[in-house]
């Protein structure tokens, strides 16, 4: 293959490597309109070192960065901090091509990639704490386990002040603007909370141990390099800020309220709801499901602290559309909510009483009792409708008051 893609350097001794996917629209369920970017790092030490590889697909990609530097048969190392297969894809293939003295992984992460590939390679665990001299430079391990993978660590190169941070701190977004300071402002925070709304979420209490961590240690960090999106170099400070910001996950003024609605009723109680809430001066996101994805909600939810959620009955059950977010959201474990349920119904009315349960089982407080109606709601639902709205927004200033 001929050199068509150029590394680009990020430090004095560290080249991005890596792929852009333009195409990709879904990410385990979470939607990515803007594609991705599946990050591989080259440290030219007196020991050249390749810091995670990329998406099997991709890997002529990656060489083709790789060799506008340094022939990739020159390279001794090869460290996976995250086994998931969007950065080892191409590892035993690559394994085979370059022949490295020695590839490195925490010691689950070794006993996943063999479990992924069942490759028999051998590899060299590397435990938290733990350094490996390049020559002449030095890199020092940090597991990081459950962000978001049990395998996953970070890694400090000290020379150049770079933090390789696997997952934290990334998010979908391909692009040929390699740094943050060559995005907006508003196009970085919005992908980068998407991102943690849909993968980090329920790791939440891990991230804030992790940061904790990092901060314990005194290193001097310059660039952070995590393995998805642009690699940050200006403003640092602002993204570990939102990460702390994100897992303390403190209610806001804010209420989501997210419905599916068959012939429209439901719709109406939810514009009710919704009314009412901002009269009362709280922020409202209205969602349907019959027109949104899944991942939006998400977003949505992170920086809330209320969520009323609404469906028609069909088949003694809630609508389809709405069993898929539900579903999404008791997986991601969005904390300290408070909500209510509300719903439509022709004969047997059973959609507000499984949402109820659904929202329990999140571990969302109820603060008010359901509205349901059967068939189309008149000015007397509507009121109780907004009646919920105004309980809620009660409820919500008590607990943002409460968690300042």
């Amino acid at each position: 293959m001929s050199n068509v893609y150029s590394a680009i350097k990020i430090s004095d001794h560290v080249y991005w490597v890596g792929a852009i996917d333009w195409t990709i629209r879904d990410f385990h369920g979470y939607t990515t309109p803007r594609g991705s970017t599946y990050n591989a790092y080259l440290i030219m030490a007196d020991k050249i070192t390749l810091i995670d590889t990329v998406k099997a697909q991709f890997k002529e990609e990656m060489l083709s960065r790789i060799k506008s530097v340094v022939d990739p048969l020159q390279i001794k190392y090869i460290i996976s901090h995250h086994s998931e297969m969007d950065h080892s894809g191409c590892l035993p293939e690559l394994i085979d091509m370059i022949k490295p003295q020695k590839v490195f992984a925490s010691a689950i992460g070794i006993k996943t990639l063999k479990e992924l590939f069942h490759d028999q390679h051998e590899m060299v665990s590397v435990a938290d704490g733990e350094s490996l001299s390049l020559g002449n430079m030095e890199l020092t391990f940090m597991e990081t386990r459950m962000i978001h993978w049990p395998d996953s660590m970070f890694s400090y190169l000290a020379q150049d002040q770079v933090l390789f941070s696997q997952d934290a701190f990334g998010m979908h977004l391909a692009s040929l603007e390699r740094f943050d300071d060559e995005i907006t402002e508003a196009t970085l925070e919005y992908e980068a909370a998407t991102y943690y709304a849909n993968i980090v979420l329920p790791y939440s209490p891990v991230v804030l141990k992790a940061l904790e961590k990092v901060t314990a240690t005194g290193w001097k960090i310059k660039i952070l390099a995590p393995d998805h999106g642009p690699v940050w170099r200006k403003d640092l400070a602002k993204i570990i800020e939102l990460y702390q910001k994100w897992a303390s996950q403190k209610p806001t003024a804010k209420a989501v309220v997210v419905y599916a609605t068959m012939w429209h009723s439901t719709e109406k109680m939810a514009g009710a709801i919704s009314e009412a809430l901002a009269e009362e001066g709280i922020k409202v996101r209205l969602l349907s499901m019959n027109e949104t994805h899944r991942s939006e909600v998400v977003y949505e939810v992170l920086s809330a602290g209320a969520l009323i959620v609404g469906s028609s009955t069909l088949n003694n059950n809630i609508l389809p559309q709405m069993a898929d977010v539900m579903t999404y959201l008791k997986g991601l474990k969005p904390a300290n909510l408070i909500g209510a349920a509300f719903g439509s119904y022709g004969w047997s009315g059973e959609s507000v009483r499984h949402l109820e349960e659904m929202l329990k089982e999140m571990k969302v407080e109820i603060v008010a009792g359901a509205v349901a109606v059967k068939h189309v709601p008149d000015s007397a639902v509507l009121a109780k409708c907004r009646e919920l709205g105004k309980t809620i927004a009660a409820e919500l200033r008590k607990k943002v008051a409460s968690n300042q």
